[in-house]
């Protein structure tokens, strides 16, 4: 087991490697400027003086100054946000991006395996067509335009929320539900999937014949099977959470790490870009880690293969 576990923790450093190098080659190669954009001009001795501050006059000298930042995770300064580290941004602007994203998964889950599971069990019901039109609707719908929507009827109109901003518990919500609705219609159909496919089962039918209630059937037994692949989505669409979607904070003016990484990449913020990638790859691989030790735990019959 130790050495299982080891093993993956070897294999999630080699990876985060991997990220890093490609990233940084991207960033290297991409045309652009960083201390020629949007209004910032400045001189060509001006410029050429900071190129050999920040090594960028010297590929292998630069990536070695952010390979050593990155082993000590930091990654220097922004050439962004004047006066800011890139530590210190991802600090503040990450927590924003969790605890939005972590209540949008909250959400698609309680919404999206009830409305799975009841398609599944009354399928080719009115029930059933109207969950697979609401899913399509969900997937197909970009974030802005939801977003923009709820922010109009909720927040304009009706002044339940506040317009935008950020720092209070009243500017939570309409982000979250905005950014849960793509992960509940993904997770309802993942849902629903599994559930058709536990219902056909052999080992369902030998509980009905038993006579246990349907309740039973459906929760105990054939949902356990049915989350299996939702819980397998859960990793990756997590991860994605967590980091932010740039659509939704624009439109609610939250203050999270998607917008950052957006204008870092449209700046060439180079230690901003390495930042944020490496953040999102490392929550990747861990919550990866963690849906496989929850799929062992489930299901103990793979515990071998994990």
């Amino acid at each position: 087991m130790i050495l299982r576990v080891l093993s993956r923790l070897s294999a999630g450093v080699v990876t985060l490697a991997c990220v890093y190098a490609i990233t940084f080659v991207m960033v290297v190669a991409i045309p652009g400027n960083p201390f020629q954009s949007g209004e910032r001009k400045m001189s060509p001795e001006v410029e050429q003086a900071l190129r050999a501050r920040y090594h960028m006059d010297n590929n292998w000298a630069y990536f070695g100054e952010y390979l050593a930042g990155a082993i000590r995770l930091d990654f220097g300064p922004s050439y962004t946000y004047n006066d800011w580290t890139c530590n210190q941004i991802i600090a503040s602007a990450l927590p924003v991006s969790m605890l939005v994203g972590l209540l949008a998964i909250l959400i698609a889950v309680m919404v999206g395996v009830p409305i799975g599971v009841l398609s599944a069990v009354r399928r080719d019901s009115w029930l059933d067509a109207t969950t697979l039109a609401l899913v399509m609707v969900g997937i197909s719908m970009p974030t802005f335009v939801v977003g923009s929507a709820l922010l109009t009827v909720f927040a304009v109109h009706l002044h339940w929320f506040p317009v935008g901003g950020w720092g209070t518990l009243a500017h939570l919500p309409l982000p979250a539900i905005t950014l849960s609705l793509p992960f509940i219609a993904y997770i309802a159909r993942l849902t629903r999937v599994g559930m058709l496919d536990a219902l056909g089962s052999d080992f369902i039918r030998t509980a009905v014949a038993k006579g246990l209630s349907t309740r039973v059937v459906v929760w105990r037994h054939a949902f356990q099977v049915a989350f299996l692949p939702v819980l397998s989505y859960l990793g990756p669409a997590t991860a994605q959470a967590l980091t932010g979607s740039f659509a939704v904070e624009k439109v609610f003016g939250v203050p999270g790490l998607g917008q950052h990484f957006v204008n870092a990449a449209l700046n060439r913020d180079a230690g901003l870009i390495l930042g944020c990638v490496l953040v999102f790859a490392a929550l990747l691989i861990v919550l990866n880690m963690l849906i496989d030790a929850l799929y062992a735990w489930i299901d103990p019959r793979i515990s071998g293969a994990v």
